[in-house]
Order: structure tokens, then C-alpha cells, then sequence
């Protein structure tokens, strides 16, 4: 087994982590900002240096091309995004384009042999913290490939008019026409050139660690939905308007979320988690009774018939007396799980072992980049523990040490995939 270097991969952390620096510990590095051209021209300057071939397309995705000793079979990719969200931490993206850089200087230092081209590769604007949505450039590469009722939120030209949270007169298209590194539609991901897909990612859970583990063998991201539910009342002055008279919608909808609480608990299922992490209330004075609340419900779980059960619980929220006020639920959002190619999974796990890292099988609960390659080309990821299971946040770490072991994973699976002519999807 070959190990990646611990003094080149803590170079590259510590060097990406003053790209965005916000002071705390961690960064604020939106895509197609300045920080975010640092990064790129770190990661080019490295790539270039050892002899790979940088190219860019037409959504700024960078790909890194260690030339293979056989021309003619896919290139196989690894690779991850480098643009964070506000005040986010040190690994979350980053530490799978690090590791694929570690990947192919490696290869390259030990002279390594390689049938296929490797690429390491950067996505652009994953996170969507100043464009969103999220995923946004592996939506577009993969639209073709993606289910309908996916593909159609990352239409090219929607995400062309995606306005910026921070700067209503800005728009992704607008930013990207003047970056410096758009490239060419031709230079995209596609299946017919690449064979494979491996994205190294922080766990951003603490279940590894709770575990007693490094590495994390993902075999699926879980299947999700998310519904909009809003209750409807009457808005009257706070001081006047007798109680038994109300129709508080406020009132009503944390009636609702105790409700839908109690019920989801219910089903006991552990591994079930569901989030409100949005709530708009109209007016929002408070000298005024609220009219209008409107709360989100993020759901996941790997089992459809879980999800399900969850969904009819949402779906009883119209047809209940909720103080008054009327309640409707929109879906906004879902997706099925989406599993990983066997084979790749099964090099992740057979590597890990034949390191001696600390492994286990788990499932993503976040989404990635690699959900959307993985509707066009076999593709699989790798989890490095995060401590204390935290992400998006400045606290956010993952060991030098243990990053390290985590890019001599994804190393030496790539280096089992390199032995096959082509991987069935």
C-alpha cells in the first residue's frame, strides 16, 4: 500500500486555509470571488508544477490531467469545491481537491504507474452561500442525466440568473462572463471521456467519531424531501384584540411543529432526522397579531417507506383545527437516495483495510457534488471523521494526520480502479 505525505498534504491545508482567512479559524470563501481565484491559482500553480494539464469549462469546473501510459481508455476523475459558506471552516470541499492534488503528486513522486488519465478536479460554487442554488455547476454538467423533476431546477440559464443574496444587482452569469477562469462547454465532465468518479469529503457528523473511526466508507446520499408549510390567520393589534378572538398564526404553528415532533418521533426510527431551519412571520411587529407563518421541514432517511410515513404525517396538517388559522404544505424539494457504484465502494473499503485505517460503512446525509456524477458515470466518495461532527462552522477539523489517511485511501482505490478498462455503471 502507497501512503500519501503528511508533510505535503498539511502544506496544502495550512496554504488553502489563508485563502478567505476570516479571522476566526476558519474562512468566508464565496465562489467566483477573489479568495476563491487565490485558490485556484494555488491549485493551478501545483498542478502545473508536477506536469498535469489545467483546463477550465464554461461554469469555471477546473480539471487537473495527469497523463496515463494508454490514451485511449476514460480518464478517471477526484476532485471536490473549493468555495465555502460564510465564516465556514477549513475542509469542507476543500480537503477533496486537496487530496486530489495530494493523489496525483503522489503518483507522480513515486512515479507510479497509471493506465488511465487522472484528473483532479474543483466544481464551482457547490455551497450557492452567494449564488444559489447549491450544486449548482454539477447540476448544469449533469442535467442531461439527472431525473426531470431534478434536472429542471439547474437549468443553464436559470443558474445564469441566479442574483446574489448579498448584491440584488449581481447575478451568477453576470460574475462568471469576467472570470478569470471560464473556459470552454467542450472541456466538461462527460461519460463519454471519463470512466469514474471519487469525491474525499469531511463526514460533517459525528458518527465516525463516536465510532472510534477515520475513514468512512459511504455507500449512498440519503433520500430527502422538503415541504413549505404555512398557516394563515388574521392580523390585529396586539394590545386591543381579546385572546378567545384570535387567529394566531404564530400560535398555530408551533402548535404544529410540537405536532409533527411527537408524531415523527413516534416512528422510532433513530437514524430518521428531520430539520425546521427557515420560519418567516408576517409582519413580524410586535405590537401586531402574525397573519401569515410560513416554516420549512427537511426530511431524510435511506428507506422510501421511512420517508413515507413521514410524508403522511405531513399530509394531515391541512385537515387539523390549528387555532384558527387555515394551513396549506407545498413540496418544495425531494430526491431519492442515490447509491454508490459497488465496485468503487468496495476499492474504498478493500484500501482502508489493507492501510490499517479505522473504517466503517456510513451514509451521507449531506448532499454533494458527486450525487449528480453519480447519475452519469459510477461514482463513489470517502469520509474523513470531523471532531466533535462539526461543519459549516469555524470549528470545524479534521486532523493533518487524519486527512493524510484519508487521501492514501483515495489513492489506493483509484490506483484498483486504474486496473479495469471501464467500470458498468
Amino acid at each position: 500500500m502507497i501512503k500519501c505525505s503528511l508533510e505535503r498534504m498539511s502544506e496544502k491545508i495550512h496554504t488553502f486555509s489563508k485563502f478567505g482567512d476570516a479571522g476566526h479559524g476558519g474562512i468566508t470563501r464565496y465562489s467566483l470571488s477573489d479568495d476563491a481565484i487565490k485558490a485556484r491559482d494555488y491549485f493551478k500553480e501545483r498542478m502545473e508544477k508536477i506536469g498535469a494539464i489545467v483546463t477550465t469549462d464554461d461554469m469555471a469546473n477546473m480539471y487537473a490531467t495527469l497523463p496515463g501510459t494508454e490514451p485511449g481508455l476514460k480518464k478517471i476523475v477526484t476532485g471536490s469545491h473549493c468555495d465555502s459558506v460564510k465564516n465556514g471552516g477549513n475542509y469542507d470541499g476543500i480537503l477533496g481537491v486537496i487530496g486530489a492534488m495530494e493523489v496525483l503528486e503522489t503518483i507522480v513522486a513515486e512515479k507510479i504507474p497509471h493506465r488511465h488519465d487522472i484528473v483532479a478536479m474543483i466544481w464551482t460554487n457547490e455551497e450557492g452561500s452567494l449564488y444559489p442554488p447549491a450544486m449548482m455547476s454539477s447540476g448544469v454538467v449533469c442535467n442531461d442525466y439527472l431525473p426531470p423533476e431534478i434536472a429542471k431546477n439547474f437549468k443553464y440559464e436559470n443558474m445564469m440568473n441566479s442574483v446574489s443574496v448579498e448584491d440584488g444587482a449581481t447575478t451568477f452569469g453576470s460574475k462568471l462572463e469576467n472570470f478569470k477562469y471560464k473556459g470552454d462547454k467542450k472541456n466538461r465532465l462527460n461519460p463519454e471521456e471519463y470512466m469514474c468518479d471519487f469525491e474525499l469529503h469531511i463526514e460533517q457528523g459525528p458518527i465516525l467519531e463516536d465510532e472510534g473511526k477515520t475513514i468512512g466508507v459511504v455507500d449512498c446520499v440519503l433520500g430527502m424531501f422538503n415541504y413549505r408549510i404555512n398557516f394563515s390567520g388574521q392580523a390585529a393589534h396586539a394590545g386591543t384584540f381579546p385572546m378567545h378572538k384570535r387567529r394566531d398564526a404564530l400560535y398555530a404553528a408551533s402548535q404544529a411543529l410540537i405536532y409533527l415532533h411527537d408524531e415523527i418521533d413516534k416512528l422510532g426510527r433513530p437514524e430518521l432526522v428531520y430539520t425546521t431551519g427557515e420560519i418567516v412571520c408576517h409582519p413580524c411587529v410586535h405590537t401586531v397579531i402574525p397573519d401569515f407563518v410560513e416554516f420549512s421541514l427537511d426530511v431524510r432517511h435511506e428507506d422510501p417507506k421511512v420517508l413515507e410515513a413521514v410524508r403522511e404525517i405531513v399530509k394531515k396538517l391541512p385537515t387539523m383545527e390549528w387555532a384558527g388559522c387555515k394551513c396549506e404544505i407545498k413540496l418544495a424539494w425531494e430526491r431519492d437516495t442515490v447509491y454508490w457504484n459497488k465496485t468503487l465502494v468496495d476499492f474504498v473499503q478493500q484500501s482502508a483495510d489493507e492501510i490499517g485505517v479505522a473504517n466503517m460503512p456510513i451514509h451521507s446525509g449531506a448532499g454533494h457534488d458527486a450525487q449528480f456524477v453519480a447519475y452519469m458515470m459510477p461514482t463513489t466518495m470517502i469520509f474523513v471523521v470531523s471532531k466533535d461532527g462539526l461543519s459549516h462552522c469555524e470549528p470545524e477539523f479534521s486532523s493533518d494526520e487524519q486527512c493524510t489517511e484519508g487521501a492514501s485511501v483515495l489513492l489506493n482505490a483509484i490506483l484498483k480502479a486504474d486496473k479495469l478498462d471501464d467500470i458498468e455503471k
